[in-house]
């Protein structure tokens, strides 16, 4: 997995340093009557993945800094499912278990102390009891190597191996996005067995993706696909990816839900992240650098880091956007868009400040 984002939040911490600024949005303009968003929840350290919750009255989030998998109500109250789990990264609901997946090591090979360990998938009820480790997809990728990249040289690994970041549940398992292994992968539920589902191209079709450097691993060409959300609607699995985050590189895949069979591609996109689908085929793709200061120097005068992120909308051909602060996790349910808020808030100095948001589609020009 190739990724700038490190220089993006450094310079994002300079920025936030500089304001202090904390609100999810900024306040409402002439033009905008309402701010783009609602809170939810707030006070949540590293907001990622979201999804609903078996009863419909709220949502199951994970929070990657605390290591928590958080129940949150529609009233805002919090209940904790899963502790002891940090870089916990995805969450899926099924009707009687919660499902998480945390997060791979970093390129050095460390990673979060925790009591599960990296690129695993938990099972746990919702009221927290009996959680267990179910699938290892660290292993699966040593010894499977969907994408077929080196994965080490002279006996340290190259780049991440694995370094899984979304999952939702569809008919047929657990469905997970690892951007470090660059593919899809599918867990049952039951068995913790581990599949293929899909595996993205690199992108060759971008001109920035061809130039030296922009490949980690050695004999790779173009920018690593990096998949890093993933929704089901009506039968098919829709995958974002990061691209590397270059301008231009990130991609949509519309997938079969069974055979994992390419659907239709939307292309051109830079760093999409969470991703979630309306029934009219509508998709949502958050960005959560978008707009933060390139590089690691000082921000431009006046910058303002509340304004860094947003979300965009891809509806019969038509792109519009809203601006939310910093969105990971999306979620659209019973005619209402949601989404995580001030996802990285914690990795540029601030703490307790992550939200669960509903979006408002008025928000979206």
């Amino acid at each position: 997995m190739k990724s700038r984002t490190g220089a993006g939040v450094v310079s994002l911490a300079l920025a936030v340093a500089a304001t202090g600024a904390v609100s999810v949005v900024p306040a409402a303009s002439a033009v905008e009557a309402r701010p783009a968003a609602r809170t939810i929840t707030a006070r949540l350290d590293g907001p990622f993945g979201l999804q609903r919750s078996v009863d419909h009255r709220g949502f199951v989030v994970a929070e990657s800094v605390s290591g928590q998998v958080t129940r949150v109500f529609l009233d805002g109250r919090k209940r904790t499912i899963i502790n002891g789990a940090p870089g916990v990264a995805g969450v899926a609901t099924g009707p009687h278990r919660v499902f998480a997946v945390l997060g791979g090591p970093n390129e050095d090979g460390q990673a979060p102390a925790g009591k599960y360990g990296p690129s695993t998938v938990l099972r746990s009820t919702y009221d927290g009891r009996g959680t267990k480790v179910i699938a290892d997809l660290g292993k699966y990728e040593l010894a499977h190597n969907p994408d077929g990249q080196v994965q080490f040289v002279d006996g340290k690994p190259v780049d991440a191996l694995s370094n899984p970041f979304a999952m939702t549940m569809s008919r047929y398992g657990l469905i997970v996005a690892d951007g470090g292994a660059n593919d899809v992968l599918r867990v049952d539920p039951r068995s913790g067995r581990v599949s293929t589902f899909f595996v993205p191209h690199t992108v060759t079709d971008v001109k920035a993706c061809l130039a030296p450097g922009a490949q980690s691993n050695p004999g790779t060409v173009g920018c690593d696909p990096v998949p890093t959300g993933v929704a089901v609607s009506r039968g098919s699995v829709y995958v974002s990816t990061l691209g590397a985050e270059q301008p231009g590189a990130g991609r949509v895949y519309k997938l079969d839900e069974r055979t994992g069979k390419v659907q239709r591609v939307w292309r051109g996109l830079t760093s999409p992240t969470g991703i979630a689908v309306r029934g009219d085929g509508t998709v949502f793709v958050s960005e959560v650098l978008h707009g933060a200061p390139a590089g690691d120097g000082p921000p431009p005068p006046g910058f303002d880091p509340r304004k860094v992120g947003r979300i965009t909308r891809i509806s019969h051909g038509r792109i519009t956007h809203a601006q939310v602060t910093m969105p990971t996790g999306l979620l659209y349910t019973h005619g209402n868009l949601y989404s995580t808020a001030w996802s990285i808030a914690s990795f540029v100095g601030l703490k307790h400040k992550g939200q669960v948001v509903q979006v408002r589609q008025s928000a979206f020009h």
